[in-house]
């Protein structure tokens, strides 16, 4: 995986990707299997082409949605009209209630939701003071060290106990669960659409990369 680039891209940020895309279409890429895939059409192609399902002609951003909306009505104990596409998760969720009920949900879809973060200002203080506590190492190692263990011991709290929301609407979580959960999203994980694959993929790379997605064309060249 690591030597396929975008241009302007960070390969450990693609690596990533890449790796959340065999989770969420259940293939594997092996040693160098993509160093000749050149353009962004032959990725979607050769990702395609690993998928051993049966195809389905059918939506899965729909099926996620009914997925969804029956995981809330269970865990909020909820009305189906309730929820539709345009719903705001902060109403659904609110603060008090949204770390466990979004631990209720998770656990009713069976797979993790990686909706909630901490604030930006707490890991932008936490961010600069391990970079100041790098720094510090060339000066005293011992107050580093401490600067270090608070900072690393603060990230660890903080992802774990965020209560952010960056997402608005039901229709976005749908979104997020079709690009990272995609056959886990079926009403029939053991088949896939073919026909959906390279929008998923579009845009995926556009939500994680920050591209343009009229950028990613089939013709978009990978390095």
């Amino acid at each position: 995986m690591k030597e396929l680039e975008l241009n302007n891209s960070d390969p450990e940020d693609i690596e990533f990707l890449l790796a959340k895309v065999e989770g969420s279409f259940g293939i594997r890429f092996h040693g160098k299997e993509l160093v000749h895939v050149n353009t962004f059409g032959e990725m979607c192609d050769h990702i395609k082409n690993k998928i051993v399902l049966d195809h389905e002609d059918n939506c899965t951003s729909q099926q996620a949605f009914y997925k969804l909306r029956g995981a809330l009505m269970t865990a909020l104990q909820i009305d189906k009209e309730t929820v539709t596409p345009d719903t705001l998760l902060k109403d659904l969720l609110p603060k008090p209630i949204r770390r466990s009920k979004t631990k209720q949900i998770e656990k009713n879809l069976g797979f993790k939701l990686s909706l909630l973060r901490p604030p930006h200002f707490i890991m932008q203080y936490l961010g600069l003071l391990f970079i100041g506590s790098l720094i510090g190492l060339g000066f005293s190692w011992q107050y580093a060290l401490v600067g270090l263990g608070l900072s690393i011991a603060g990230f660890w709290l903080a992802v774990k106990m965020g209560n952010e929301l960056d997402l608005r609407t039901v229709r976005e979580l749908v979104e997020k669960m079709s690009r990272e959960h995609y056959l886990k999203s079926r009403r029939n994980p053991k088949t896939y659409n073919k026909n959906e694959i390279e929008k998923v993929l579009i845009e995926w790379f556009s939500y994680d990369l920050v591209i343009d997605k009229s950028k990613l064309t089939r013709d978009a060249s990978l390095t």
